[in-house]
């Protein structure tokens, strides 16, 4: 398994900007997998399921843990809640295994308090937080052992439920574009219509 030194880099390349709830996001990642003895997801190996939501720092955070995982959207391995929530559970879907990591309550309230976050509340964008403020947090996270600030709770084993990929497809009947079968719909006329096209709400 990566090392959080080896993971970091990439993570800060992929988010964009500086932050500590991306480092904890990695960390937590990390955690997570040494906890089940599982490695990066090439493929489908893990799946994450978040609990986080948009408009906060859970973001960053859930950023982190792709990260670490490799469980993205484009793989469809990763599913997110919108419980608003700095917690999710990883799963290692060969055996069922699961973990659910979370922050410490004490520790994120404390956090919340920070002056990045004070920085974040009055509107100035991250990457446009003053260095001075950001490199102590983050480099303080860094430093952070993970009993330090997570919980991570007991492995778990669940069942899993298998989904094989779609590879067939057909052109809509009315935007002409190549669509997966399974997400096309039927008119009453007989046409076959994409989503959008058929005014189909799911």
């Amino acid at each position: 398994m990566k090392t959080f030194d080896e993971v970091f880099p990439i993570g800060l390349e992929f988010h964009g900007h500086r932050c500590p709830a991306m480092p904890m996001g990695i960390k937590a990642g990390l955690a997570a997998m040494e906890r089940l003895g599982v490695e990066h997801s090439a493929d489908k190996e893990l799946s994450v399921i978040s609990e986080t939501g948009k408009g906060h720092a859970a973001g960053c955070f859930l950023d982190g843990i792709m990260t670490a995982t490799g469980c993205t959207y484009g793989k469809s391995n990763i599913e997110k809640l919108y419980y608003n929530k700095m917690a999710f559970t990883l799963i290692d879907n060969k055996t069922g295994k699961s973990v659910r990591v979370s922050l410490k309550p004490d520790f994120f309230e404390k956090a919340l308090g920070s002056p990045f976050v004070q920085q974040r509340k009055a509107g100035v964008p991250p990457q446009d937080i003053d260095p001075e403020i950001a490199n102590p947090l983050i480099e303080k996270v860094i430093g952070l052992k993970d009993e330090m600030f997570l919980d991570i709770g007991e492995v778990k084993t669940i069942e899993l439920k298998k989904k094989n990929g779609v590879f067939e497809t057909k052109r809509c009947d009315f935007c002409g574009e190549v669509t997966f079968v399974n997400k096309l719909r039927l008119t009453p006329d007989g046409k076959t219509a994409c989503i959008p096209c058929s005014g189909y709400v799911e």
